[in-house]
């Protein structure tokens, strides 16, 4: 007995794996009762030309079979996309999700830049005790020595993708004073705030001392807690026998940082305000971000991620609005073009539907060059965007590359992200261009 499988791996009831294939294939089943029921599926489902999701709800609906089948049916509705399309490169496929997408705008923001104050605990003071036992009411000094305080310590996390939950104020726990009959404080715990892999920590006095933690697990301590006072036990000699002083705890640092993610995403979306950057990250994304037809309606860093059917994911970046003279400030210009040094490739995004798109494209890449030179030296790509509302119009004569566009061959993708045209062939050439 034998049935047709196409695409996927077929398993046996045990999860013995019989066949794969990218072509329809005949394989012969261990089970003829099982062989039997499967074709008799296949034939009502017109051998899975129908829906494969609906195929393995009603295999696992109408038999009771162990793990292994189940585990076969589950592949198969997982790799639904895959096997029902024909057989292009799954490499530049944008994967099926799996639920729609939620209502409403995203209500987190992504932040990359953030002032923090980090305090260090203080130290716990000394005691000034004297030992009164049974019968000696003079046993001598014994003043316990006061508990180190707290530090603050950074420790990078790779699993973190933004700084919006490191709180603006840090403190450390002091350290407990000493008390009586030689019992020292407790020193404080240390308080660990976990930051994203990447994160540059520099010191806001202008003193030029940085530190950037570049691998998972790494540590900084960004304030030192006070040691504990000596409690008056401690000062006793051979000419003091009776000692009445006692340390006071020393006093945690007190240091402001500036945290700064390196690096924030693979791709940045660079143009002008209302240009449809947005609904862009929209289009290829399960991004959120909020789409209005006002200038600089984002304002801070959106953040989406691409996933492509063989497992491959492209995180993409929704930057404010680039405006002419950004690179002396105007328009919260420093503020915009810092997130630009971060993303590793760069898309221009620019309106074909206004009169002389040419002028967007020659701005940004200006602003760029007298900002950093070295910005026109990432991979890059340019995409004309709004084509439904410019219908009949060759983008290429209209934009007219500038002659750096030009040497490196940047290519340019025409798409609506609003009706979805071209969607397909930029997702394929962000991906070339994120594994050059």
């Amino acid at each position: 007995m034998a049935c047709f499988i196409r695409n996927l791996s077929l398993f046996d009831v045990d999860g013995t794996a019989l066949a794969y294939s990218s072509t329809p294939v005949q394989a012969q089943l261990l089970s003829p009762s099982l062989s039997s029921y499967i074709e008799l599926m296949f034939a009502k489902f017109n051998k899975f030309d129908s829906s494969c999701d609906e195929f393995c709800r009603t295999m696992r609906g109408n038999l009771k079979l162990r793990s292994g089948f189940k585990a076969w049916s589950k592949i198969l509705t997982k790799q639904s996309a895959i096997a029902d399309s024909p057989a292009a490169d799954s490499r530049y496929k944008l994967k099926v999700p799996k639920k729609p997408r939620a209502a409403g705008n995203t209500q987190s923001h992504f932040v990359d830049f953030k002032i923090v104050r980090t305090i260090g605990g203080n130290g716990g003071d000394g005691m000034i005790a004297f030992l009164r036992l049974f019968c000696n009411s003079k046993a001598g000094p014994s003043g316990g020595d006061g508990g180190n305080g707290g530090h603050v310590i950074f420790q990078a996390d790779s699993s973190l993708t933004s700084l919006a939950r490191v709180p603006r104020v840090i403190r450390a726990k002091a350290g407990e004073n000493g008390r009586g009959k030689s019992c020292h404080g407790a020193s404080a715990n240390h308080f660990w705030i976990r930051i994203p892999t990447g994160t540059v920590c520099r010191r806001e006095a202008g003193t030029g001392d940085e530190v950037e933690l570049t691998n998972h697990g790494e540590i900084f301590i960004a304030a030192r807690g006070g040691a504990g006072g000596r409690g008056n036990q401690s000062f006793v000699s051979a000419t003091w026998q009776l000692p009445t002083i006692a340390e006071a705890g020393g006093r945690g640092e007190d240091i402001v940082y500036q945290l700064e993610l390196r690096l924030i995403a693979d791709v940045g979306l660079i143009g002008f305000p209302n240009v449809g950057k947005s609904t862009l990250l929209r289009a290829l994304s399960r991004a959120r971000p909020k789409v209005a037809d006002y200038a600089f309606t984002t304002v801070r860093p959106h953040i989406g991620v691409i996933q492509y059917a063989d497992g491959f994911s492209v995180t993409v970046a929704d930057l404010p609005g680039i405006v002419e003279g950004a690179h002396m400030n105007r328009g919260l210009g420093f503020q915009f073009l810092r997130h630009i040094r971060r993303c590793v490739c760069l898309c221009f995004v620019v309106d074909v539907s206004v009169q002389n798109p040419r002028n967007q494209l020659q701005t940004l890449l200006q602003e760029l060059s007298l900002y950093d030179q070295a910005l026109l030296g990432r991979r890059k790509i340019v995409v004309a965007n709004k084509i439904d509302i410019a219908a009949g119009v060759d983008v290429n004569d209209m934009l007219q590359l500038p002659g750096l566009l030009q040497q490196s061959q940047t290519p340019v993708i025409a798409i609506s992200a609003t009706s979805g045209q071209g969607i397909e062939s930029l997702v394929e050439h962000i991906r070339k261009m994120v594994n050059q």
